[in-house]
C-alpha cells in the first residue's frame, strides 16, 4: 500500500512496488497520506514516487470487470484524485521510474513537473488499443497538459513513449538514470517549497478551471 515520507521540506508518496493499479482501497490510502501533506504546516512540496518495474499501470480493471455495477462511481473517485492532484496547493514533482500506463500516465499529467527513466520503460495511453475511451474528463486533462499534437498522438495511437522520446515530446520534463529518478525528482521539488500554500492552490485551480469541471462532472459516460 502507499506510504509517506519525508526528506526536509519535501513529502515523498511512495504509491507502491507492483503494478500499482487504481483499486478502490488504493485510492484512499493515497488520499489519506495527501490529507496530511496538506495539513502539515510550513514550506513543502511532494514527490510521487515507486520502486519496481512500473509507476502505475492504471485503473484496476480486474475490479473494475468485478463490479461493474459501481462503475461511474469508482471512476468518479479517479478522476476526483486527478482533480485534487492537479490542483495541490505545493508543487508537485512524479518520479517515473517504470512503466507509465493508462490513468497512471493520467495521474502523472496532473503533476507539476515529470522526471522519468531514460533508458528503459514506457509512458503509454493505450486506451485506442483495448477499447475503452477516455472520458470526458480524462480527455481534458490530458489535452491541458500536453501540446496538441503530442495528445492527439497519444490518445489515438496508443504509442509507447520511451523516456528520450517522451521529453523530446514534452510529456516529461526532464529524464535521469534508474538509481537518480527519485533524487532528480527531490532536488526539483526542493527548490520550490516555499511556493507551497493557498495561493498556489488557486492559481492551479484557476488555471485548469475546465479541466476541473470535466473531471468533477458526476454523470460520467463510460462508453
Amino acid at each position: 500500500m502507499p506510504a509517506l515520507d519525508r526528506q526536509d521540506d519535501v513529502f515523498i508518496l511512495d504509491i507502491g512496488n507492483t503494478e500499482n493499479r487504481f483499486h478502490p482501497d488504493w485510492i484512499a490510502s493515497v488520499n489519506t497520506l495527501l490529507d496530511e501533506v496538506e495539513q502539515a504546516s510550513g514550506p513543502k512540496a511532494l514527490v510521487t514516487a515507486a520502486s519496481g518495474k512500473f509507476f502505475s499501470n492504471g485503473l484496476d480493471l480486474d475490479w473494475l470487470f468485478a463490479h461493474a455495477e459501481q462503475a461511474g462511481e469508482y471512476v468518479g473517485a479517479v478522476q476526483d484524485l486527478l482533480a485534487r492532484v492537479l490542483t495541490l496547493p505545493v508543487v508537485t514533482v512524479a518520479a517515473l521510474q517504470g512503466h507509465v500506463f493508462a490513468a497512471g500516465a493520467m495521474l502523472s499529467l496532473a503533476h507539476d513537473f515529470r522526471v522519468m527513466r531514460g533508458d528503459r520503460g514506457y509512458w503509454c495511453l493505450p486506451e485506442a488499443e483495448i477499447e475503452i475511451p477516455f472520458t470526458a474528463g480524462m480527455s481534458a486533462l490530458i489535452q491541458a497538459r500536453l501540446t496538441p499534437q503530442t495528445a492527439h498522438e497519444a490518445m489515438t495511437t496508443a504509442r509507447r513513449y520511451g523516456g528520450h522520446d517522451a521529453l523530446a515530446a514534452a510529456v516529461v520534463d526532464r529524464t535521469a538514470d534508474e538509481d537518480a529518478v527519485r533524487r532528480t525528482a527531490v532536488e526539483i521539488a526542493a527548490a520550490h517549497t516555499t511556493k507551497a500554500g493557498p495561493t498556489l492552490g488557486t492559481i492551479k485551480a484557476r488555471m485548469y478551471a475546465p479541466v476541473l469541471d470535466a473531471l468533477r462532472e458526476k454523470d460520467i459516460a463510460l462508453g
